[in-house]
């Protein structure tokens, strides 16, 4: 049975202490996302696992899988789902054999990538940036082309990933996606609950995802 990605959300702080950080990451569990992946890039081992544990407690409230960017010591010493690694990270092959059966997902920007890491023992691949984005602002851009390649020529879940909002999901009609991965455009939201669903029905409308 495949994990649902539909609406995918990955954390960032904006200035937020970690209660009111729980608190928006409660309510777009809430409302509807299907996945959620914890990502911290500034913080101590022992924070993260201090604060992975908190998040945890929150996603399994609503029996959603916690998935962790790029740390696979985070992942397993919580229990999370499964990790998420990107480019400078260790080889897919090597995560897979640290981490057993969790969810591993990978970040790719080309077709060529994509069947190179299912190969290696992807369990999804988040494909992107496909728009500008404040969250990697160095991010190489994959065109909506390219990513509809990917979604033709692999037979795991791809997701897209960079600068998606509500009004840019129309943009992935019958692109064949599994689903959106969103950062800022929730977590920033004055009413998330309501951004959740919104981007929830808006993907749930797409031809041939």
């Amino acid at each position: 049975m495949r994990t649902d990605m539909s609406l995918y959300l990955v954390t960032a702080r904006y200035g937020e202490n970690d209660e009111e950080f729980l608190e928006k990451i409660e309510e777009a569990c809430k409302n509807g996302v299907s996945m959620v992946q914890l990502r911290e890039k500034e913080i101590t081992t022992f924070a993260y696992y201090e604060l992975a544990n908190k998040v945890k407690k929150v996603t399994d409230r609503y029996q959603i899988p916690l998935i962790i960017n790029d740390r696979v010591d985070i992942c397993l010493a919580v229990d999370a789902a499964g990790v998420h690694i990107g480019d400078d990270e260790l080889p897919t092959g090597v995560t897979r054999s640290l981490i057993g059966n969790k969810i591993l997902g990978r970040s790719v920007k080309s077709v060529l990538q994509a069947k190179e890491e299912q190969k290696n023992g992807a369990d999804y691949l988040g494909v992107g940036a496909v728009f500008p984005t404040a969250t990697k602002e160095k991010a190489q851009s994959t065109s909506l082309k390219t990513l509809k390649q990917v979604t033709q020529q692999v037979r795991i879940p791809v997701v897209a990933i960079g600068g998606i909002t509500e009004e840019r999901i129309k943009s992935f009609d019958h692109i064949g996606i599994d689903g959106v991965a969103v950062v800022s455009e929730i977590m920033k939201a004055s009413d998330i609950g309501k951004k959740v669903r919104q981007m929830k029905k808006e993907f749930a409308q797409l031809e041939g995802k």
